[in-house]
C-alpha cells in the first residue's frame, strides 16, 4: 500500500456535485462534522472496475445520515453515479472507495440544524486489508478493553464516525501488544465484532455469529450467511458469550475490507481455518471477482 499521505495524492474527489482535484478537497476546521462526529460513511470494493453492491452501500449510507437527524442532498442514484465517476476518473479498477457526508461550518455548536450537508466519495487503489500470508495464516486478535454501546445510549445502527472512536483506540492497543486487531465485547459483555469487522465462529460444523442488535449488521456480513446457506451450512444468530471461544474450532471476520479473514488466535484461544471457513473465503472472492455478479450486485 502507498505511504502517501492521504491529503497529498493525485487524482480527483467527488464533491458537492463536482469532480475537484483531489488535493482541493477540503473543509474548515470549524467544521461541525470534524467537532461533533455528525458525519455518516461507507466502505466498498471495486473489483475490475465495479462496486460490489454498491447501491446497497448507499441505501446503508442514507439510512445513516437520517439516523443522525439530516437527509443527504443527492439521491443514491446519484451516489452510485458518483462512484462510478471517480473510479473512471482516477483510473481505478481494483480500489476502496469512501462515501461520506457531514455537517458543515455554518453554526459551531452541539446544535448545528442549518448547517449545510457535505457529501464527498472518494476512491483509491488499496489491496487486501490483511496480507495474503497473514489471511492464509489467520490473524490474532485480543480482546478489547472497550465496549460497544447500547442501542439506546447511540444509534448503533448506522455506520456514524463517531461509532468508531473506540474501534480506532481499540485497533492500537492490540497493535501495540503485537495483535493485528481486537474483539469487541458488547454492553452487556456478549461477543460483538471485531474493530471494524463482523465475526463469526464454527462450532461441530455449524457457523454462530452475534445478533447484530447493538453493532452494524454487515453487507458482507449477509452476503457470507447467503453464501454459506446455499452450501448447506447451519448459520445460527445468537448471544455469544467469550468463554463459548473454548469449544469453537473455527473463527473469521467478514467485511467489505477485510473480505472473509480466518483468525488463529484470540488470546490464550487458538484456532486453525479448517475446510468451511476456506470454502467460504473461496466462495466469497470468488463473487466478488465475477464482473457479471458484481455488477448486478451494484
Amino acid at each position: 500500500m502507498s505511504m502517501i499521505p492521504f491529503d497529498a495524492r493525485e487524482g480527483v474527489i467527488w464533491f458537492n456535485g463536482e469532480l475537484v482535484p483531489w488535493q482541493d478537497a477540503k473543509l474548515h476546521v470549524l467544521t461541525h462534522g470534524l467537532h461533533y462526529a455528525s458525519a455518516v460513511f461507507e466502505g466498498e470494493r471495486s473489483y475490475g472496475g465495479h462496486v460490489f453492491k454498491m447501491t446497497e452501500h448507499h441505501e446503508r449510507l442514507q439510512a445513516s445520515a437520517e439516523l443522525l437527524g439530516f437527509s443527504l442532498p443527492y439521491s443514491v442514484t446519484e451516489i452510485d453515479r458518483a462512484a462510478n465517476e471517480v473510479l473512471k476518473a482516477n483510473g481505478i479498477v481494483d480500489g476502496y472507495v469512501r462515501p461520506i457526508a457531514w455537517r458543515g461550518s455554518e453554526m459551531m455548536g452541539v446544535s448545528a440544524q442549518h448547517n449545510r450537508i457535505n457529501v464527498a466519495v472518494a476512491a483509491w487503489e488499496w489491496p487486501a486489508y490483511f496480507s495474503p500470508e497473514a489471511r492464509l495464516q489467520g490473524i490474532r486478535m485480543t480482546l478489547a478493553d472497550w465496549r460497544r454501546p447500547a442501542p439506546d445510549t447511540a444509534p448503533t445502527r448506522s455506520k456514524a464516525a463517531g461509532l468508531y472512536m473506540i474501534c480506532t483506540l481499540s485497533k492500537h492497543a492490540a497493535e501495540a501488544k503485537g495483535f493485528n486487531d481486537a474483539l469487541m465485547l458488547d454492553y452487556r459483555g456478549q461477543i460483538a465484532e471485531a474493530t471494524g469487522a463482523n465475526i463469526f465462529l464454527i462450532q461441530e460444523g455449524k457457523l454462530h455469529t452475534p445478533t447484530p442488535d447493538c453493532f452494524l449488521d454487515g453487507i458482507t456480513r449477509r452476503t457470507v450467511i447467503d453464501l454459506a446457506r446455499e452450501r448447506g451450512y447451519e448459520v445460527i444468530e445468537r448471544a455469544i458469550m467469550p468463554e463459548e471461544l473454548a469449544r469453537t474450532q473455527e473463527v473469521f471476520l467478514t467485511g467489505t475490507a477485510v473480505e472473509v479473514t480466518p483468525v488463529s488466535e484470540i488470546d490464550d484461544y487458538k484456532f486453525t481455518p479448517g475446510e468451511i471457513t476456506r470454502d467460504l473465503l473461496t466462495a466469497y472472492d470468488d463473487l466478488v471477482r465475477q464482473p457479471g455478479l458484481a455488477a448486478s450486485a451494484a
